[in-house]
């Protein structure tokens, strides 16, 4: 039986005090603000390089800007948290001055960052860790009371990446997602939104796994999210580089879709979006 007939997933974040649907598929756009992510580490670095990045993204069909100020890619080294406060803040400052409406996520695994961003102005937190980095972010969730990000991870990044083994590993990140869900309900929260965590901790067989039953995910009653946009376990089977991967990335965006996905996190918005408008063309008919 299909799960979406047993397990009826929650169609609404609170955004600020108001219900944003996700009735049909959202783009998250991805602005990284490091030296070193693994695609377009050190673009934009600049206010001026960010704010024309935002511009162009919500221009393309964006619904949400995630920002990052610590790279993930694998191997790369935790800069802190006064180095993601100091770079963070500034940015959404100047982003909700250009552009009011924007939604903005941060992607941090740090409790004090997540506060911080939320006190100047962010909407969403985007948790690599789900909540197992920090033993704070939980409490830090429930106290700005926003919607969160759970993903999966096999360890922070500099390790994460070192022979990953699962017995099963939808199970296993079903399971650990499971756990961290009941923590946040009992602490009163209850908009949470899911990744699986591709590329974290997993090998390629893993992620495309995951990818192939990510309807199982709707057992978790919330918005799942997919981040796979130009990641390795799409160009290195492919031979070729993240810079030649968006082909492969919007082929796989629509196997997504097509199970589950809710919000795709993209490095490409224009891309994403016409995929998504593809993908309802074809719901529709």
């Amino acid at each position: 039986m299909n799960t979406s007939t047993l397990f009826q997933k929650s169609k609404t974040i609170n955004i600020s005090g108001e219900l944003y649907s996700l009735s049909s598929p959202k783009v998250m756009g991805i602005l990284n603000i490091t030296d070193d992510s693994f695609y377009d580490g050190g673009k934009y670095t600049t206010h001026i390089k960010q704010l024309a990045r935002v511009e162009k993204m919500l221009s393309d069909g964006a619904n949400f800007i995630d920002i990052g100020a610590q790279s993930t890619r694998p191997g790369s080294k935790e800069l802190g948290i006064k180095h993601e406060i100091e770079s963070l803040i500034p940015t959404i400052i100047n982003i909700r001055k250009e552009f009011p409406n924007a939604i903005i996520s941060i992607d941090t695994w740090h409790a004090e960052v997540a506060k911080e961003c939320y006190n100047n102005g962010a909407h969403i937190i985007n948790d690599i860790s789900g909540g197992t980095f920090d033993n704070n972010m939980l409490d830090v969730i429930s106290e700005i009371n926003i919607p969160y990000i759970i993903m999966h991870t096999g360890g922070k990044p500099d390790i994460m990446q070192q022979n990953p083994k699962y017995d099963n590993v939808v199970k296993e990140v079903l399971y650990f997602m499971s756990e961290q869900r009941a923590k946040l309900n009992l602490k009163g929260v209850n908009d949470i939104i899911y990744d699986p965590g591709f590329g974290f901790g997993k090998n390629i067989e893993h992620n495309y796994e995951l990818l192939k039953q990510l309807k199982t995910f709707e057992f978790l009653q919330g918005p799942i999210l997919v981040g796979i946009s130009r990641k390795s376990m799409l160009y290195k089977p492919l031979g070729i580089n993240a810079t030649e991967a968006l082909n492969a990335t919007t082929s796989a965006h629509m196997i997504a879709l097509q199970n589950g996905a809710d919000i795709l996190r993209v490095h490409d918005v224009k891309e994403a979006k016409e995929t998504i408008d593809i993908y309802k063309l074809m719901e529709k008919a």
